[in-house]
């Protein structure tokens, strides 16, 4: 099969299986200018499957450098009106989001952590009701990934050009399960029923906290009350099923935000707007942050924590198996959307409004009081390895394996469909 093959079949599992488009509805696409390619054959599947109108939002990294470098600070601190009105009249309409992740992951390392934090609190204050309807999935949105030359020349530093590009597209369109053989629909279809047998038995489970210890950390997270673990897939507020990340291997819920305690570090680099942080340590008391460590980025790692209150804990927690496809590949993505899939993992910040009962319907305030977090930041980071136990905790204290030397423990023959 072709790339440009394969690049059609994506465009389409991106529409009909990831954000599930529907007849009528109104569609955004994030993407990078470098990447006008792959939006329109993106844009072409969604009117296809009968989309109202797309909304294209486009970014280039070289200019916001240049805005972030050179702006007013009083800019940076303020978001126009037009663009929030904008992207209120969007929710109104229940707009899907589709992100199109692509850029540089040092794009930004040399602008000034500071005027970089500014401008992301603005934003997040200001777009409140995007990122709100996102989090509690009131519309259907999607992550997905393209092959952009700095990002790729950065994963494959022996290649150059296009052939990094060409090897970098290879590795998304395998990790997103289009290959030569079978129906992508068919692959994602197999793949979510395994991944919701494994978020069906942990809540079976009920855990009251997980203890995790490889060589690098060991740490206590207690689970939010009346947590729900997800697996691949979401439903938005119109009943519509969508997939919030392609790849995805993971499960995932709500940590206790009161019951955090501990060591941990990270396990592989993380970039978030285009810096690379390295080698992050936290230690927990009580819930809380109470050191932050990094040998590179730590002035942005600390921006993170310090954006209020809520970024000073934790908002997922997240299983991925060490033998998972990603992890396997030996790849560093420098890339969360796929690190993360290769790698256990936890959030600083703002817990999904799925992962506890009630999350979609209660106040906030009344979900807090169960240790449900509440933040305008959302950062995953990576703490999973081959070495990694983790015993999961029940209300009346028994302790059962979940994780033996970084992959699923052995579950009881009981639990049928685990594997």
């Amino acid at each position: 099969m072709s790339l440009e093959t394969k690049l059609n079949k994506y465009a389409e599992l991106i529409v009909k299986k990831g954000v599930n488009v529907q007849p009528g509805q109104t569609i955004i696409l994030y993407a990078a200018v470098d990447e006008a390619y792959f939006a329109r054959k993106i844009v072409a599947e969604a009117y296809k499957a009968g989309a109202h109108e797309v909304v294209m939002e486009w970014s280039d990294q070289t200019i916001a450098k240049e805005f972030l470098n050179h702006t007013s600070l009083d800019r940076l601190k303020e978001v126009p009106n037009y663009q929030v009105t904008k992207a209120n009249e969007l929710m109104d309409k229940y707009a899907s989001r589709i992100s199109l992740i692509s850029q540089d992951p040092d794009g930004l390392a040399d602008v000034d952590a500071e005027r970089l934090a500014t401008l992301t609190k603005a934003n997040q204050k200001a777009l409140f009701r995007v990122r709100e309807a996102t989090m509690k999935d009131d519309i259907s949105w999607i992550v997905v990934a393209a092959a952009g030359q700095e990002w790729a020349e950065k994963v494959f530093p022996d290649l150059k050009g296009q052939d990094a590009v060409n090897r970098l597209w290879e590795e998304i369109l395998k990790d997103v399960r289009i290959d030569d053989d079978g129906d992508a629909v068919d692959n994602w279809d197999l793949h979510i029923n395994k991944l919701k047998n494994k978020a069906d038995w942990l809540n079976e489970q009920n855990f009251k906290e997980l203890h995790y210890k490889n060589a690098k950390s060991a740490f206590t997270i207690g689970l939010a009350e009346g947590h729900v673990w997800e697996a691949a897939y979401s439903q938005d507020k119109a009943g519509n099923i969508f997939i919030p990340n392609m790849p995805t291997e993971e499960v995932f819920t709500a940590p206790d935000n009161r019951n955090i305690h501990g060591h941990v570090a990270a396990t592989l680099p993380l970039s978030y707007q285009g810096n690379v942080i390295e080698n992050i340590e936290l230690d927990f008391e009580d819930g809380r942050i109470v050191k932050a460590q990094a040998t590179s980025g730590l002035d942005v790692l600390e921006k993170i924590i310090n954006t209020d209150e809520g970024s000073k804990s934790l908002g997922e927690v997240s299983l991925v198996p060490d033998p998972s496809p990603i992890a396997q590949s030996g790849i560093l993505f420098y890339n969360t959307l796929f690190d993360e899939n290769a790698s256990d993992h936890l959030a600083i910040g703002a817990a999904y409004a799925s992962n506890i009962s009630g999350g979609k319907t209660e106040k906030p305030e009344n979900l807090a009081k169960r240790g449900w977090n509440i933040s305008d930041e959302h950062v995953d980071f990576m703490i999973g390895s081959d070495d990694m136990d983790i015993d999961g905790v029940t209300q009346d204290g028994e302790v059962v394996p979940v994780f033996r030397s970084g992959d699923w423990a052995q579950v009881p023959a009981s639990y049928p469909n685990f594997e």
